[in-house]
């Protein structure tokens, strides 16, 4: 019923120029090649019964190509003609890949896996404003990984002592204090005076120690508020905000980016597992990561690998060495890691993420047996350590609160 058309492409070359092309798992009771064409007809020009109305000359511009089938891995790779798609719309592309075809009966499971995009539909987005080398340039830090840390209670202060702490953060040794995902703008701790107080602190932290510093301060909210967030961060002299990327949308993202505010934009993932964890539905975090690129996030929370949080070692360092590589001509986007993060894990963390990387710090810096101030500068003397190629255990013999922390978070 679903074969009115036939894309079979299969072992046929196409012009890679003009095709978007899409990596998807599924699984289905019907045979493969049947499912496939459901999948590619139902993302595209096709339905669930036979009609009319297309003629010759726009069926063949219009149709998609199944161009690869892997059945045993149960993978299909389909070209879609790039008229199927307008340009700089993110929203029209998630329609047709991941609309109606997730909710078809014939597929039991549908994963998107990856995305292929040709360069004259990649540049058509902005991308993100500043990548890793603005933001590298707005802190004055070069090569070194940059130190963050997200304060903790994640709610719970009031504004003043949530500035306070993060003065406590960037005066020992922390770069960048970000607020955390569910700290928006509640009764007892107000977006509109929290942004004040941070930004007061972070001028005082700067003057103090001759560094520069950030505050990523969450403007989550529907967008008409949320833009106006951002513009006070803008207004009080703040040089990023924060979103919750899954809980705004991609449309809200991009929307943000087109505004141009010269903002770091620093997007906080929370809640994407529910359509990446399950390895069988959904879609991959990489190609999530693909799309948020295109809308024109900054930093992007990406794992950790030895946190606390879910990831396999090798989709985290495949999702960082996509945002770090060329992609048309949009910048590299900073991968940040973040979650159940202490200094005894960090030889490891740079092993395996490099230095182009936000390592945040919660628990990590704030569950210190000496304290907070205690925890950042051990936090800062491990990446500083590790940084210059020296043994943490070694830099420990001439930093307490360092072999303070590794003892007391020993693994």
């Amino acid at each position: 019923m679903y074969n009115q058309y036939n894309f079979n492409w299969l072992n046929k070359k196409i012009n890679s120029n003009n095709y978007l092309v899409v990596d998807f798992y599924f699984t289905s009771k019907l045979p493969f090649n049947e499912a496939a064409h459901a999948i590619a007809g139902e993302s595209s020009i096709g339905t669930w019964t036979k009609i009319g109305g297309l003629t010759k000359a726009q069926y063949q511009k219009l149709s998609p190509k199944i161009i690869q089938q892997k059945q045993k891995q149960g993978i299909v790779r389909i070209a879609y003609p790039l008229a199927l798609f307008e340009f700089n719309n993110l929203p029209q592309f998630l329609s047709s890949i991941v609309g109606n075809i997730f909710s078809m009966k014939v597929v039991e499971q549908l994963r998107l896996l990856s995305i292929k995009f040709p360069d004259q539909y990649l540049n058509s987005f902005a991308g993100p404003a500043f990548g890793i080398s603005g933001i590298r340039k707005l802190l004055k830090i070069h090569k070194r990984p940059i130190i963050g840390s997200i304060v903790k209670p994640k709610v719970g202060f009031n504004a003043q002592e949530q500035a306070d702490a993060a003065y406590t953060l960037w005066s020992n040794g922390v770069d960048v204090v970000k607020d955390d995902e569910n700290l928006t703008s509640l009764a007892f701790n107000k977006f509109d005076d929290r942004a004040k107080y941070l930004l007061l602190n972070l001028k005082k932290a700067e003057k103090k120690t001759g560094q520069k510093k950030m505050a990523i301060i969450n403007i989550t909210a529907p967008y008409q508020e949320a833009l106006r967030r951002a513009r006070l961060i803008k207004k009080l002299g703040g040089t990023c905000m924060m979103v919750d990327v899954v809980a705004m949308g991609i449309s809200a993202i991009q929307s943000l980016r087109q505004e141009n505010l010269q903002l770091v934009m620093h997007g906080h993932r929370a809640g994407h597992s529910l359509f990446t964890r399950n390895e069988h539905h959904g879609m991959t975090m990489y190609a999530y990561a693909q799309l948020l690129r295109l809308a024109g996030i900054d930093q992007l929370h990406t794992g950790t690998i030895v946190g606390k949080m879910d990831g396999i070692k090798k989709e985290i360092q495949e999702i960082d060495l996509f945002l770090k590589s060329k992609f048309g001509k949009l910048l590299p986007v900073m991968p940040i890691a973040s979650g159940g993060l202490h200094p005894a894990l960090i030889t490891d963390l740079i092993k395996y993420l490099g230095n182009d990387v936000i390592i945040n710090f919660g628990g990590g810096i704030f569950g210190h047996p000496s304290g907070v101030a205690a925890g950042a500068q051990a936090a800062q003397a491990a990446i500083m350590a590790v940084s210059r190629g020296i043994d943490l255990k070694t830099a420990a013999k001439t930093h307490s609160f360092l072999a303070e922390a590794l003892k007391f978070w020993h693994n």
